[in-house]
C-alpha cells in the first residue's frame, strides 16, 4: 500500500475516534444531567448540570481536534499533518490500542513520502 492509503487510514482513525468521543460526550451529558432532573431535587439538578457539562465539555475538547485533523489530512492541509502528529503522540499513552494507533500514525505522518504529499499541496 502506498502512503496515500496509509494516510487515509490515519485520517479515518482520527475521524472515527473523534466521532466516538463526541458520542460518548453526548451520552455522558444526557445520563448525568438526566439523573439530576429525574431526582427532582433542585440542588442535584444544579450539581449534575455542572458536572455533566464539564465532563461532556472535556470529551468534546479532546475529540473535536481529531475530527478536524482527519478532515484536514484528507484535504492534504499541512497544518492537519502537524495536528494529527500531536494527537498521535498523545495517543501513545493510552495502552495498548492507543499506543499502536499512535505509533502507526507517527510512522505514517513522518514518512518521507507523506511529507512529499503535503509539500505538493
Amino acid at each position: 500500500m502506498d502512503m496515500k492509503g496509509h494516510l487515509t487510514i490515519v485520517a479515518a482513525l482520527n475521524i472515527g475516534f473523534g466521532a466516538l468521543g463526541v458520542l460518548i460526550a453526548i451520552i455522558v451529558f444526557v445520563a448525568v444531567v438526566g439523573g439530576g432532573i429525574l431526582s427532582g431535587d433542585p440542588e442535584a439538578m444544579t450539581i449534575t448540570a455542572i458536572v455533566g457539562t464539564s465532563i461532556a465539555g472535556l470529551f468534546m475538547f479532546l475529540s473535536i481536534p481529531g475530527i478536524i485533523a482527519g478532515i484536514g489530512l484528507l484535504k492534504r492541509k499541512p497544518w492537519a499533518r502537524i495536528l494529527a502528529l500531536i494527537i498521535a503522540c498523545i495517543d501513545l499513552i493510552f495502552i495498548p490500542i492507543g499506543t499502536l494507533i499512535g505509533a502507526y500514525g507517527i510512522w505514517v505522518l513522518v514518512h518521507d513520502d507523506t511529507v512529499k504529499l503535503f509539500e505538493g499541496a
